[in-house]
């Protein structure tokens, strides 16, 4: 089980694969994270991926999909 409290701001989320997703804006609820929407990744605009991809967290936040996975697959926020 990931510890959510180890997540903060900024921190860089990687894909399984390596490659850059995104950074930490925060934590959404229990479950999500909300990305920050200054990164060039996003187009702009915030989104969120569940907390159920994340595979580990030390100074960066590493999911267990590859990064083109995440990214097709994580949700705008409003």
């Amino acid at each position: 089980m990931i510890n959510t409290q180890s997540i903060k701001e900024h921190m860089e989320v990687l894909g399984s694969d390596g490659q850059h997703v995104g950074a930490v804006d925060h934590l959404d609820g229990k479950d999500k994270i909300k990305l920050t929407k200054a990164d060039l990744k996003s187009g702009g605009q915030h989104h969120t991926i569940p907390v159920a991809w994340i595979a580990k967290v030390d100074t960066h936040v590493h999911l267990s999909k590859p990064a083109k996975d995440a990214m097709a697959q994580w949700q705008a926020a409003a």
